[in-house]
C-alpha cells in the first residue's frame, strides 16, 4: 500500500473524563481538528464502560449498573443464530451502538462545517472483551467453544457498523481496535493456545474494516505478534514501554516498509506526570524513543512522516476535563514543533 503519512499529526486514543458529550466532543474539536476521534464517556454511565459499551446485541448479555456478564438462563441459540445471519450477510444494521451506550459517538456524529483529514473511532479487541466478560459461573466467554466463536464475528459488525457512521463525516477512517488484555499475551491465565489464534481473532474484526486499521495496547506485549497481523497503525504507550518496542526493529521496519504508521503514545495521562512535563520534554523523550529505529535502517524523517502522536491511553483516569485539555494542550504543542522539523 501507498505510505501513509500522517506527517506527527495528533489524535487520542478516546476516553475522556467528561459527562458532558457536547463538552467532550468540544475539547475534542479543538485540539485535534485534523483527526478528531469520537469521545468514550465511562464516568457518565457504565454502559460506556470499555467492556459493556460493545457487548449491546451479544447473545445472554447483561448490563447492570456495574457488570457486563452473559446469563445462560437467557435464550442463547436464538441470538447467535440471528448474529451469524447477520455476518454471513454483512448487514451491519442489526448491531448498532446505540446513544444509551456511546453518548459521545451519537454528539460527535451530529456535528456540523467538519472538513478532518481523518476520523478516528475505536471498539475493544476481541482478546480483552473475550477475556473480560463472564457467564454466570465466572468463565470467561471466550473460552466457550460457540461464544468464543461469535465474539470476533460479532465486533466485526461493530466495528463496521461504525466505520459507516463515520464515513458520513469523512471518507477517510481509521478504527483502533483497543487491546490492553494483550499485555498478558502468553500468561498461563490468559493462553489463548498460540499467538495463532490472537491474530486470527483479530484478523477476524480487521476485516470489517475498510480504512485504516490499527491496534491499541497501553502496556509491554509481545509486538511481533500485533506487527505480524495486517494492522495498518500501531498505537503504543511510549511514555512508558518505550523500549519494549525497541527490540522489535525488524518487524517495525516491515511495517513502514509497507506503508504503515506508529501512533507514539507519549503524552502521560496521570495528573503528577502531566504537571512535570513540557512540549519540549516529551520532544526530548519522544525522540529518545524514536532514536533506536534509525540505527535500524529507517531514518529519522521516515519515522516523522509515518508517525501519528496521542496520549499514552485514554483520559478518563484524569479526574476533570481540565486535566484532559492539559493532555490535549501538550499533545498539540508537540505535534506542532515536530511537524516544524519536516
Amino acid at each position: 500500500m501507498t505510505a501513509i503519512e500522517f506527517n506527527c499529526l495528533p489524535t487520542a486514543v478516546g476516553s475522556m473524563p467528561h459527562t458532558d458529550p457536547q463538552a467532550a466532543c468540544t475539547q475534542v474539536i479543538n485540539h485535534l481538528k485534523e483527526i478528531p476521534c469520537w469521545p468514550q464517556l465511562p464516568k457518565r454511565s457504565f454502559k460506556e464502560n470499555m467492556y459493556a459499551q460493545y457487548s449491546q446485541g451479544f447473545p445472554g448479555i447483561t448490563v447492570t449498573d456495574d457488570k457486563v456478564y452473559v446469563d445462560r438462563t437467557k435464550d442463547i441459540d436464538g441470538p447467535l443464530e440471528k448474529l451469524y445471519a447477520a455476518y454471513l450477510e454483512n448487514d451491519v444494521d442489526k448491531y448498532p451502538v446505540s446513544a444509551d451506550y456511546a453518548a459521545g459517538l451519537h454528539a460527535f456524529l451530529g456535528l456540523k462545517d467538519l472538513s478532518p483529514m481523518a476520523v478516528k473511532g475505536q471498539l475493544t479487541g476481541p482478546v480483552t472483551w473475550g477475556l473480560s466478560v463472564t457467564d454466570n459461573e465466572g468463565k470467561a466467554v471466550i473460552y466457550d467453544d460457540a461464544l468464543g466463536d461469535a465474539i470476533s464475528k460479532f465486533l466485526r459488525l461493530k466495528a463496521a457498523w461504525q466505520e459507516k457512521e463515520l464515513k458520513k463525516i469523512s471518507p477517510s477512517t481509521i478504527i483502533f481496535v483497543d487491546e490492553p488484555y494483550l499485555v498478558a499475551l502468553g500468561a498461563t491465565s490468559t493462553d489463548l493456545g498460540s499467538p495463532k489464534k490472537t491474530i486470527s481473532l483479530l484478523e477476524e474484526v480487521f476485516a470489517g474494516i475498510s480504512g485504516l486499521k490499527g491496534v491499541h495496547c497501553c502496556g509491554n506485549t509481545d509486538w511481533s505478534v500485533l506487527l505480524g497481523t495486517s494492522l495498518d497503525i500501531l498505537n503504543f504507550d511510549a511514555y512508558n514501554y518505550a523500549q519494549s518496542l525497541s527490540l522489535y526493529p525488524r518487524e517495525v521496519k516491515g511495517l513502514l516498509d509497507r506503508g504503515g504508521a506508529i501512533a507514539w503514545g507519549i503524552v502521560p495521562n496521570d495528573e503528577p506526570s502531566l504537571a512535570k512535563e513540557t512540549a519540549s520534554s516529551l520532544k526530548d523523550r519522544l525522540e529518545e524513543a524514536m532514536s533506536p529505529f534509525t540505527g535500524n535502517g529507517v531514518s529519522f524523517k521516515q519515522l516523522l512522516q509515518q508517525s501519528l502522536l496521542t496520549p499514552s491511553c485514554g483520559l478518563a483516569s484524569l479526574p476533570t476535563p481540565d486535566a484532559a485539555a492539559r493532555a490535549l494542550e501538550l499533545l498539540s504543542e508537540l505535534s506542532a514543533t515536530m511537524r516544524k522539523k519536516l
